[in-house]
């Protein structure tokens, strides 16, 4: 019985420590611009952990999110682009390259 406490407490423990080294992982990307593509992404357990960090600690506009762009961008199907409502004068300033294995418009199967 002992041996399996004791075992529980060390998958417990490393599992507590890769937590923590996907927490720095991420800290560390949120000290950069982000990454402009997919597979530069954090993957294993960072993967799951949240940009920016747990909701409700910093606006959108305050956090790393505010690397991403304002928060009332707005992208149309017509393919023009808003912010705060107001149409801008050049819809390609608000458009990144595609993600390459990323589904893109009208990739849509239901479409």
């Amino acid at each position: 019985m002992e041996d399996r406490e004791h075992s529980a407490q060390d998958a417990a423990q490393q599992q507590g420590e890769e937590v923590e080294q996907a927490k720095q992982e991420l800290h560390d990307l949120e000290q950069g611009d982000p990454p402009e593509k997919l597979e530069d992404w954090p993957d294993g357990k960072a993967k799951y952990l949240t940009y920016g960090g747990p909701e409700g600690t910093a606006g959108y506009d305050e956090g790393p999110t505010r690397k991403l762009g304002p928060s009332s961008l707005e992208h149309h199907s017509d393919g023009s682009v808003t912010i705060e409502g107001e149409e801008v004068d050049d819809p390609s300033e608000y458009k990144a390259d595609p993600i390459p294995g990323a589904p893109s418009a009208g990739s849509d199967p239901d479409e």
